[in-house]
């Protein structure tokens, strides 16, 4: 999924920018089932206002094999919990989590024959699912600790995360620990609330606050157990991970990054410079003058990344040239074929003869 493996004229890596190689961005499946459950609690008004925080549609790619940045998750989590009143919205939903919504990522993790297996999986692949966020397991005196650390820590909104992460830790333990004995602990690295009471009705076992990160603490002998919950699992290995998802730990600097949330934008149906910046919780006009040092500016990143859609479209649906350009945000047809011959050297119409003359031979 990165930029320079999809264009011809990207192919000449730019020097990253510094600033931007250490953006945290997460697989957006991380938000999978989020935006049903605010429709529901809280009605479909505050799902747009929550949406618009974010700048971007979560419900229309929440099922995508897309990154978005941290700073736009924590945004959509922080927005409804201070729309709702719910200080603690992140709670509420944690028995919601499961890492089974993760995509192709949880069903990779949840194909292990052990729990101990599943946390040995997670921890080796979690690039795929997240670029800054860790997953360590230790074991002392019997006692297994499955501890993680979110890139989202120290931003607005980051209590709602660490509650959810919590949640999909409990489950990823639960899908394999028989239901008793119960896990020891939970710990949180949030500050004890007033009232502490509620986070062990959801957690089920005590609830400890002030610690370094989110931990899971059950007996070791748990990470001998198989998968408790029903249901067969899905055979995938690493190599459908790597062919669906890029490994977001090899992201290098601002075009890649950028590549990646402009392809949700695409995804989502709406591209937009503003959007962009404030996932990179940057002004537009650092961000243009930052591309522009590169050598490139945000229209052309945006062209190569609409073209990409545009030939997965052209090559594998009837969709007529109108509805595609329509569904990739531009006001004309007449733009997204010139766009698309600057990128690619054809037209939409010209694309398509070359894929129905190559299905034919």
């Amino acid at each position: 999924m990165l930029l320079t493996n999809h264009f011809a004229p990207s192919a000449q890596k730019l020097p990253a920018s510094s600033r931007f190689d250490s953006v945290p961005v997460i697989s957006v499946t991380a938000l999978a089932g989020v935006p049903a459950f605010v429709r529901g609690a809280f009605g479909d008004k505050l799902l747009r206002q929550a949406n618009r925080a974010a700048m971007l549609d979560i419900e229309a790619i929440e099922d995508q094999d897309c990154f978005i940045p941290h700073v736009t998750m924590s945004a959509f989590v922080d927005s409804i919990a201070r729309l709702t009143g719910e200080e603690y919205f992140g709670l509420l939903l944690a028995p919601h989590l499961t890492v089974a919504s993760y995509g192709c990522w949880g069903e990779y993790v949840l194909g292990a024959s052990t729990l101990g297996d599943a946390i040995q999986r997670a921890t080796a692949t979690i690039g795929f699912h997240s670029k800054g966020d860790s997953l360590s397991l230790s074991v002392i005196d019997g006692q297994a600790r499955l501890s993680y650390t979110s890139a989202a820590k120290g931003l607005e909104g980051y209590a709602q995360v660490a509650c959810g992460a919590a949640g999909v830790v409990v489950n990823l333990c639960r899908s394999f620990l028989p239901a008793r004995p119960p896990l020891r602990c939970v710990e949180l690295d949030l500050p004890k609330p007033r009232r502490s009471g509620s986070f062990e009705d959801v957690f089920g076992c005590p609830v400890l606050f002030d610690r370094p990160t989110v931990t899971i603490c059950f007996d070791a002998a748990g990470l001998h157990a198989g998968r408790a919950l029903r249901g067969e699992a899905a055979l995938v290995t690493v190599d459908d991970l790597a062919r669906a998802r890029v490994d977001c730990r090899k992201l290098g600097g601002l075009r890649d990054i950028l590549a990646e949330q402009i392809w949700s934008q695409v995804l989502a149906g709406k591209v937009s410079i503003e959007s962009a910046a404030r996932s990179l919780d940057t002004s537009v006009r650092t961000l243009q003058r930052e591309l522009n040092r590169e050598g490139t500016d945000f229209r052309t990143l945006a062209n190569l990344v609409r073209s990409r859609r545009a030939l997965e479209l052209l090559r594998h649906s009837d969709a007529s040239v109108t509805q595609i350009s329509g569904s990739l945000g531009y006001s004309a047809p007449a733009h997204f074929a010139r766009a698309l011959r600057k990128a690619t050297g054809f037209s939409p119409r010209e694309l398509r003869q070359l894929v129905s003359v190559k299905n034919s031979t």
